[in-house]
């Protein structure tokens, strides 16, 4: 039905709060963004976009866009420690598309993130508020009243429907709005830089995922052509999310990795891996979305996928629903079980690839002799799930 009349206030103009905007507005909501920076900004490097978060992306109009911004990789290739050569080629590229009817591509966040606020431009029903320097929501029986300190000083209030909270990890909206948790610091950090493509063409694929293990660490490399560059993340434990300056000694011994880690030098920026895990994801009509409701480690790469899942879920709940309160609810009940499996398992993951010896041999020796497709049917749950064929839930 068409949503002509209606209108919502977003938090964040990240990939989830950016995603809501455009499926909002797509059925003829008004919707207006706040945002505390000056412009749109995702910080990190690379991204990888599964196939079920891509046919949302592709549905809201994005797929040309984003075909020339990304790469497909043809397979990931897994690299024990010390290996010249990868253990096994797990297969990606076309048999993804002809699995599941999508892409698996990898890209630049900042990429996706302009890609969708582009999307963005064409609508005259999307106001995005740029250096937002607070705002304050009260719900009452009809909706919500949101009083905004923009940036240049001014106020001004204003009444919507709902207001969705797609402001992160450090959530306002969940912490301060619905008295929900503070992240958790997992013990980890995520040390990530861009080098050069011509520095590194020569030492792996370049049009491929590469994932070296280590022992209690493991490092994660693929191309951005479309910029000319190779994303490097490096996960390492840590004991403290502040105070982060250099890289920590690891042990990388020779081969691929360690060409990799002499061309990033000192470029590394470090990103402490903090989670979310809460009940409560709405409370009358204000609710959450994305990493504000459930950041993960990002060891299946899903994080951004579950987020744009949320949005193409929560925007046909909210226009096909007089109130917001039940869309809210029912929103919650379809999204959370998901997003509670593919947390554990990203979890689980980030144990797996940090097996020291000799786990770390047994570990080789089954995905070694799972073969190269192994993986399209262990994980066909997340990259064949369509939001759009979810069963319906009362």
């Amino acid at each position: 039905m068409p949503a002509t009349g209606r209108n919502y206030v977003i938090a964040g103009a990240g990939i989830s709060g950016l995603t809501l905007a455009l499926a909002l507005a797509k059925f003829g909501a008004t919707v207006v963004v706040l945002e505390r920076a000056g412009s749109v900004q995702e910080f990190g490097a690379g991204l990888q976009i599964s196939p079920n978060a891509r046919r949302v992306l592709d549905r809201l109009g994005l797929g040309e866009a984003l075909g020339r911004i990304s790469l497909e990789p043809e397979a990931l290739d897994v690299y024990p420690h010390g290996r010249q050569a990868p253990l096994i080629s797990l297969e990606l590229g076309a048999i993804m598309r002809e699995r599941f009817g999508a892409p698996y591509a990898v890209m630049h966040r900042a990429d996706l993130a302009d890609a969708l606020y582009k999307a963005t431009r064409r609508f005259a029903n999307i106001d995005i508020m740029f250096g937002v320097r607070g705002w304050d929501v009260e719900s009452h029986a009809r909706g919500v009243t949101v009083a905004i300190d923009e940036g240049n000083g001014q106020s001004r209030t204003t009444r919507a429907l709902a207001f969705l909270g797609a402001d992160g990890v450090h959530s306002q909206t969940r912490q301060q709005v619905l008295d929900g948790p503070a992240p958790v610091f997992g013990g980890r950090i995520a040390w990530r830089t861009l080098v050069p493509f011509d520095t590194v063409s020569g030492h792996i694929a370049t049009d491929r995922v590469s994932v070296f293990f280590g022992s209690g660490h493991h490092l994660v490399c693929y191309p951005l052509p479309h910029r000319r560059q190779v994303n490097l993340a490096l996960f390492v434990p840590g004991r403290s999310a502040d105070k982060l300056q250099t890289l920590p000694t690891i042990r990388i011994g020779a081969g691929p990795a360690a060409v990799l880690m002499a061309a990033a030098a000192d470029s590394w920026t470090p990103w402490p891996l903090n989670t979310v895990t809460t009940p409560v994801w709405h409370r009358g009509n204000i609710g959450l979305l994305g990493d504000a409701a459930h950041a993960m480690v990002p060891f299946q790469a899903q994080g951004a996928a579950m987020g744009i899942e949320d949005a193409a879920v929560l925007a046909p709940l909210l226009v096909k629903n007089e109130a917001a309160e039940p869309a809210l609810a029912r929103y919650a009940r379809i999204r959370q079980p998901r997003v509670a499996r593919v947390a554990a398992l990203s979890a689980s993951n980030g144990r797996i690839f940090h097996m020291v010896w000799p786990l770390s041999q047994a570990r080789d020796t089954v995905m070694r002799l799972q073969g190269p497709r192994a993986h399209l049917d262990r994980l066909g749950w997340i990259y064949g799930h369509d939001v759009d064929q979810r069963p319906a839930l009362s």
